[in-house]
């Protein structure tokens, strides 16, 4: 009779075989694990190699598990969620239960990803009193420093200002134009191509518009403005030739898989925002805290287009 396997699994095996199955391939896998894709498949071929068998068919998008694969990754799929309740439950002991969440934006198209990572996070920490700072905040890392927000989202780090930034993404930032603009034909807009036509935004400072503080400032271009509160008024506009605007890619695939208008990238090297969770200095060592930049990170790469994590 063969001696029985000594068993190698960790709990570090497990979270890669979910990551896998989460992210569709190996590098969406590692980059959502901060791994690189080498360690990654050097832990896949060790669990092979031990146990004698493939895990998933290498050439299959998305990934698809063998049998022996579907069994760990049942495996996975229990243990991981009792493990991350049990860690959670330890830092409540630790730290109490009680906490709150104050979220101020800064932009607007924030609430199409920040709203699904609350709810996974409510999930996680119902304890935890969440709320979205109403409206449009213009200077969010104020409202921190006045006690009436606990985590506002930037677009960008101030070293002066006395908080702690949690990274969150990276995000594709297009120009949206009418199916009949002169334009069209363009592979991607160069700073020129906007001088010619009105710029469409959001009402907001010029410093908070990507396009303007990256790419038409510089070139020394200011194009005629318009601004509006709403997206879909914003995409009406684009559509019936009144201007050019530009969003993240993910605040406009709706309207592009209903070809309502076209998407161009902006620069031929395109053009990307970051986004950041600022709180004061006492908040970033809170579990909660923690979570929720972990959460709001990992469920905006696997549902957001062209997003790279920071």
């Amino acid at each position: 009779m063969p001696a029985p396997l000594s068993p190698i699994l960790e709990l570090r095996h497990l979270r890669t075989l979910q990551a896998l199955k989460q992210a569709g391939n190996l590098l969406r896998a590692a980059t959502l694990l901060n791994l690189t894709q080498s360690a990654l498949s050097h832990q896949i071929k060790q669990l092979e190699e031990h146990h004698g068998a493939a895990l998933f068919e290498r050439k299959s998008v998305p990934v698809r598990f063998t049998p022996a694969g579907e069994r760990l990754l049942k495996l996975a799929d229990d243990v991981l969620p009792r493990v991350a309740e049990a860690e959670r439950d330890l830092a409540r002991l630790l730290q109490g239960e009680a906490g709150q969440l104050r979220i101020a934006v800064e932009c607007h198209t924030c609430f199409d990803w920040l709203m699904p990572s609350m709810d996974v996070f409510r999930k996680r920490w119902p304890e935890v009193d969440m709320d979205i700072v109403s409206g449009f905040q213009a200077d969010p890392i104020g409202l921190l420093h006045e006690h009436r927000a606990d985590v506002a989202i930037v677009a960008e780090i101030d070293a002066d200002e006395p908080v702690d930034y949690h990274a969150l993404f990276r995000f594709e930032i297009v120009a949206l134009l009418a199916h009949d603009h002169p334009l069209a034909h363009k592979t991607y807009l160069s700073a020129e191509d906007f001088a010619s036509d009105t710029l469409i935004t959001y009402p907001v400072p010029d410093d908070m518009l990507d396009v303007v503080r990256q790419v038409l400032k510089p070139a020394g271009i200011n194009p005629p403005r318009r601004t509006t509160e709403l997206t879909v008024a914003m995409l009406q506009l684009v559509a019936s030739r009144r201007g050019i605007a530009t969003l993240p890619l993910w605040a406009a695939q709706n309207y592009l898989k209903r070809d309502y208008v076209l998407a161009k990238p902006i620069s031929a090297a395109g053009l990307t925002g970051k986004l950041y969770a600022a709180c004061r200095p006492e908040l970033s060592s809170k579990s909660y805290l923690i979570d929720f930049v972990a959460s709001t990170r990992e469920t905006s790469f696997l549902n957001l287009p062209n997003v790279e994590l920071l």
